[in-house]
């Protein structure tokens, strides 16, 4: 097991964005720590995404729970895990679009999560939530921008803890791996519930394709690096 606590690549400018969504979330957060327990189930099922309301014709609150499900959390440990990923990979991927597109980048990675998730399980009475979908986008887009950045992390093993430096490359690879395997194990045992993991990997998959779009420079290197290998 590791744990993300820092990379080595420099701000290119305020992530104000960045900052703006973690305080947001919070604020969604202890709002509804404040809520009595039967409150709460109806709060997650109002502002959270729930598949099969998609086609029972609630169209109109499908689209607004689209929006609103990304800055609600379950559990502290949720919003905390989200957080610390947003906090590392967000604000060079916001220093990378500038602070309008990266507000696009992120909300539309969010939402296609939704959607990859809808389509995979559209039965699915249980509501989805978090911000999970939207920072796997930031996950992907930092792995095509900065594959060799160095990621500081924490490894523990048992007893032993160690922190070490590792390429993005190979602990957002890893990462996505674990999305895909889990996911496509949550569909060999038709699991219900829990983790969203095709959210995760739609997301990721969202996050390169609008980096590419939004980023002229990174599409035109990728495409000749590619061609250098024909």
């Amino acid at each position: 097991m590791f744990i993300p606590i820092g990379d080595s690549n420099i701000r290119l400018r305020k992530p104000y964005i960045t900052y703006g969504i973690i305080i947001a979330n919070f604020a969604v957060y202890f709002y509804q720590l404040g809520l009595p327990h039967n409150e709460l189930r109806q709060w997650f099922f109002t502002l959270g995404v729930v598949p099969s309301r998609v086609f029972s014709g609630e169209l109109i609150f499908t689209i607004k729970t689209l929006f609103t499900s990304l800055f609600v959390h379950g559990s502290f440990a949720h919003i905390a895990g989200n957080m610390l990923y947003l906090w590392i990979f967000g604000d060079n991927i916001e220093g990378t679009l500038g602070h309008f597109k990266y507000a696009v980048f992120y909300l539309c990675c969010g939402i296609f999560a939704s959607l990859v998730q809808i389509f995979i399980n559209p039965l699915s009475d249980l509501p989805m939530i978090g911000a999970s979908g939207a920072i796997s986008g930031i996950l992907g887009s930092y792995l095509v921008k900065y594959p060799r950045a160095k990621v500081h992390v924490i490894i523990f093993l048992i007893f032993f803890i160690q922190k070490i430096s590792i390429p993005a490359v190979y602990v957002l690879g890893f990462w996505f791996l674990i999305q895909l395997t889990n996911g496509l194990g949550a569909l060999s045992f038709q699991q219900e519930g829990g983790v969203a993991w095709f959210a995760h990997i739609g997301g990721f998959l969202m996050g390169i394709f609008l980096l590419l779009m939004f980023d002229p420079y990174e599409r035109k290197r990728l495409w000749r690096e590619m061609n250098r290998y024909q």
